[in-house]
């Protein structure tokens, strides 16, 4: 009997490790929606085509990857310094990378269907910068290259909540190029599916912003 609870329990460690976790990133801060700044600066439109959105999705049994389009966007900066902007995702364009086929075809359904995205309903999410700050010093921070938080509202399937992310901001020239890497938990704007353990409830997020004056 020994023998067999011990063999259990080694299986159940097993188990443990090749469960898929979310992808190792930072954690968005995720509030109520904040007052967006209307200070005016110099505007920068979102390359969309140089810019993308990809995402990351967990299973207890694997995962699947996959991409957003950003249909249109704009940045205000002033004195090299970010003072506001915004941008549209086309939800409707939410593909997986990772299969081909039948099994492709019936995930990226799932998603734009009722049980996450409602794509039919709702065709597009925004995110409008409330602030951006330099990363505070002893700041906790997974992101390599991490120059500042970013804060905006983020509105998707109707509902706006306000997240706070690491980002890695240059600006040279004419060109402003920002990155993140973070997590956000989806039941905040109501994605329920499968919260219960059969889905993650976070989404993994890699964002990368290019936008010219």
């Amino acid at each position: 009997m020994k023998k067999i609870t011990n063999g259990l329990m080694v299986m159940g460690v097993l188990f443990l490790l090749n469960v898929q976790r979310p992808p190792l990133a930072d954690k968005a801060v995720i509030t109520t929606a904040k007052e967006v700044t209307t200070e005016k600066g110099k505007g920068y439109k979102v390359d969309v085509a140089a810019s993308s959105l990809s995402w990351t999705g967990t299973k207890p049994s694997g995962k699947h990857s996959g991409t957003i389009a950003i249909r249109e966007g704009a940045v205000q900066a002033k004195k090299s310094t970010i003072k506001g902007g915004s941008f549209v995702l086309d939800m409707t364009t939410i593909t997986d990378t990772d299969m081909t086929g039948k099994g492709k075809e019936g995930l990226e359904g799932h998603l734009k269907g009722a049980d996450f995205f409602d794509v039919a309903k709702f065709p597009t999410a925004e995110f409008v910068i409330s602030s951006i700050a330099p990363i505070a010093a002893g700041q906790n921070v997974l992101l390599a290259g991490a120059t500042h938080t970013i804060s905006g509202n983020l509105t998707l399937k109707g509902i706006t909540k306000n997240i706070s992310f690491p980002a890695a901001v240059q600006m040279a020239g004419k060109m402003i190029n920002a990155n993140a890497d973070f997590n956000i938990d989806r039941t905040e704007w109501g994605i329920n599916y499968g919260a219960d353990g059969k889905v993650a409830k976070e989404i993994n997020l890699k964002l990368n912003l290019v936008a010219n004056k």
